[in-house]
């Protein structure tokens, strides 16, 4: 049963949120000591001052609705270790330390003109995305600089308020914009977390076939940068949507872009043909060659199919890489 003081659509202000839980009243993410939530505020105003919005994703999934929350840190790579990370850390883990995530979406001025104060108007509660409890993405902060931000995935849990106004600006036009492939690349050092809820994703086949993709991205980067090759990534906003997709490997020496698959299976195969005409029409300069990288060989036929498509393929065996070309 939800026994919060609030409900969705309500007004309040930070004041009367600390009265009510507790915590501190600066950032964006207060961890009240002795309360089972941590209040998350949110000023549309505030984030566009560091190269990000967040709110409302309009493109639902299977899962259905996603709340896009970037983490704490206005300066330099934002992380989840020390003082600077604390926060971040604890929105990782809200589930397993039995905290319940309350939004909140800054609303204007409170009616006293002698205070500075925002409404804060609550949103709902929420839950991290299971499968992909937050993305890294590039952006620059309040000098230009740019860095590594973290973006949450949240999900609601029972009521929310869904307004126009809360959902993140379409963009206008598409822009592919080329960023450090750390963003696709960097392992996030994430804090030590319950082994029983660890035990229970590891067991899941689709995070086993992560794993492998993440590890054959990493083997094939070393690679790459032993050969002395420059790479990269790319973070894309299509025209007319609010959700943000990144490429895999981009090879800038080979003018090569890559698709990588943690399994050789037919389905994989399938998806990573898809990823790639996805976005190869949104990269500059136009018609990198195209390759899928795989951590063993495919079937014959699976072959065939990426010659047909016109996609190379590299696969790792005992001797590192083999490549097929499609020509």
């Amino acid at each position: 049963m939800d026994t919060t003081p609030i409900k969705p659509g309500q007004l309040t202000t930070r004041a009367d949120m600390h009265e009510a839980f507790g915590g501190g009243s600066q950032g964006g993410i207060i961890t009240p000591k002795d309360s089972p939530n941590i209040l998350i505020y949110v000023d549309h105003d505030s984030g566009k001052k560091y190269g990000y919005e967040d709110g409302w994703l309009e493109e639902a999934d299977d899962l259905g609705l996603i709340f896009e929350y970037t983490g704490q840190g206005t300066r330099g790579h934002q992380t989840f270790l020390g003082r600077n990370g604390s926060r971040n850390a604890a929105v990782l883990c809200h589930a397993e330390n039995g905290k319940s995530l309350r939004v909140f979406m800054a609303a204007g001025k409170v009616a006293d003109r002698a205070s500075s104060a925002k409404q804060q108007r609550y949103v709902g509660e929420f839950e991290l995305d299971s499968r992909l409890p937050y993305t890294v993405r590039e952006a620059h902060d309040e000098k230009g600089q740019r860095r590594r931000i973290i973006v949450f995935r949240l999900r609601p849990k029972g009521a929310v308020e869904r307004l126009a106004q809360d959902v993140i600006t379409r963009a206008e036009k598409t822009n592919a914009e080329r960023v450090s492939v750390a963003v696709v690349t960097c392992k996030m050092v994430e804090p030590k977390r319950k082994r029983a809820s660890e035990s229970r994703r590891a067991a899941q086949p689709s995070l086993i076939a992560d794993l492998r993709q993440s590890t054959l991205r990493e083997g094939y980067l070393k690679e790459l940068t032993r050969r002395e090759h420059r790479v990269f990534a790319y973070q894309v906003k299509i025209s007319g949507t609010t959700t943000t997709l990144k490429t895999d490997l981009y090879d800038a020496t080979e003018h090569e872009l890559y698709a990588i698959r943690g399994s050789s299976s037919r389905e994989e195969v399938r998806t990573g043909i898809g990823q790639l005409k996805d976005l190869v029409r949104h990269i500059k300069p136009c018609d990198p060659k195209l390759t899928l990288l795989l951590p063993e060989r495919p079937q014959d036929d699976l072959l065939d199919l990426l010659r047909t498509e016109g996609i190379d393929i590299v696969y790792a065996d005992v001797d590192g890489y083999t490549r097929h070309e499609a020509k």
